[in-house]
């Protein structure tokens, strides 16, 4: 009988992330090719927000919101073999977009990020590759728990570093799950206890400065 279905396929397709700011403009990181920032964060902007529950909360602006949904729609429909995932720095109003590099995509994110902040960072695999990790790990999962490995979530990186497979059982994960989709597969195995069921899954935000 299947029992897994909590954050089980949680894709984090197209997450957002939140940072603090300190409204300079960003600095490439190196990378596979080289990071890369659009026109639009040579500017400085305030950062957006909202109140709610008589509590001052950060929010996305609407233009970089809009931005984001095109990149996000556009990879996953016509650079589905580049795109990774996506962030939303709400602190330094920008987005973080993560692709296997391809020139054609870089352009469509140039041209699809308008005046907005966009940062372009390298991945090791995209969306769509991750994907196919995730369905067929996904479908082996009573098998996994007949062999002793309890699997609490599984869920495709944003950044596209690989398949996160939460497990009591880390090490015998860790021996036994490469015997079986081969040494090269991008899977990374974080200790994680049984997972309270969740509803809809939310956007991840980026780490705090230092957190």
């Amino acid at each position: 009988m299947r029992r897994c279905r909590y954050r089980l396929c949680c894709l984090l397709l197209g997450a957002v992330l939140v940072t603090s700011s300190c409204g300079e403009p960003e600095v490439p990181e190196e990378g596979l090719t080289g990071g890369w920032t659009t026109a639009g964060c040579e500017f400085s902007r305030r950062p957006a927000t909202v109140t709610m529950g008589g509590r001052i909360l950060p929010a996305t602006p609407p233009a970089l919101e809009a931005a984001m949904a095109r990149i996000d729609a556009g990879g996953r429909a016509d650079h589905a073999g580049s795109y990774a995932g996506l962030e939303v720095d709400q602190e330094r109003v920008r987005a973080i977009v993560y692709r296997v590099p391809s020139a054609a995509f870089d352009d469509f994110i140039r041209l699809s990020a308008e005046d907005t902040c966009i940062v372009v960072r390298d991945a090791a695999h995209s969306l769509a590759e991750l994907a196919g990790w995730n369905d067929r790990i996904v479908a082996d999962l009573d098998a996994w728990q007949a062999n002793g490995v309890r699997i609490s979530s599984v869920a495709a990186r944003h950044d596209g570093v690989g398949v996160e497979i939460g497990t009591r059982d880390v090490e015998r994960a860790r021996s036994a799950m490469p015997q079986r989709y081969g040494r090269s597969a991008p899977l990374i195995f974080v200790e994680q206890g049984p997972v309270i069921p969740l509803g809809e899954p939310g956007v991840p935000t980026a780490p705090q400065p230092g957190g």
